[in-house]
């Protein structure tokens, strides 16, 4: 028997790789309090908080392999994964700002690059155009996670200040990366815009 309209894409949107992408949400605002608390100790406190993060933003990849692998993708989780994705890495950049870790300028132009295309997409799936993420995109997302993850790790009063160079060139690459990306985005809305919107 056929269900009353929309029941199936409402029943469909409740699936694992949507909860996975919920519960990283929900252990964000966790992560920043413990990062904030530890107030730049490097404490036990932020080797938790690295250890949330570094869970936290690999489960992206398996909620995505999940929800491909088993024909789950829904639109709810087109909307939801990249909010987790740039909640997670802009507030721990915005955290690491706030501890004087990482330059205010360099956690600026990352944030509002991540809010504009975010923003971006969620106007063209509203209109009916799916925005995938590019090459340049998910390239740019490794290498924030990996540089973040170094920097939250308190590795230079570990293993000495030369990992203060290592976390300065990985967060300087994320940085490019992030820029180039964005300019690629910036391309595609601008050719979207030239074929009237249809994706073409």
């Amino acid at each position: 028997m056929t269900n009353p309209a929309g029941s199936p894409a409402r029943s469909a949107n409740w699936n694992l790789p949507n909860a996975i992408t919920v519960v990283r949400i929900l252990l964000a605002p966790v992560f920043f309090w413990l990062l904030l608390a530890d107030d730049g100790e490097g404490g036990a406190l932020r080797w938790i908080a690295t250890a949330l993060f570094v869970v936290a933003i690999s489960t992206d990849w398996v909620d995505g392999y999940l929800a491909r692998s088993r024909g789950l993708v829904t639109d709810l989780g087109k909307i939801l994964d990249p909010i987790a994705d740039k909640l997670l890495t802009s507030g721990a950049l915005v955290c690491l700002s706030i501890l004087g870790e990482v330059p205010w300028w360099v956690t600026a132009l990352i944030v509002v690059r991540e809010v504009g295309i975010t923003v971006w997409r969620f106007v063209e799936l509203g209109r009916g155009n799916v925005v995938p993420a590019s090459s340049g995109g998910k390239l740019k997302t490794v290498a924030q996670s990996v540089a973040i993850s170094f920097a939250l790790a308190p590795l230079p009063a570990l293993l000495g200040e030369w990992m203060a160079w290592v976390n300065a060139v990985l967060i300087a690459i994320a940085l490019v990366l992030t820029v180039w990306s964005g300019l690629l985005y910036v391309r595609d809305a601008v050719r979207l815009a030239r074929s009237g919107g249809t994706g073409a």
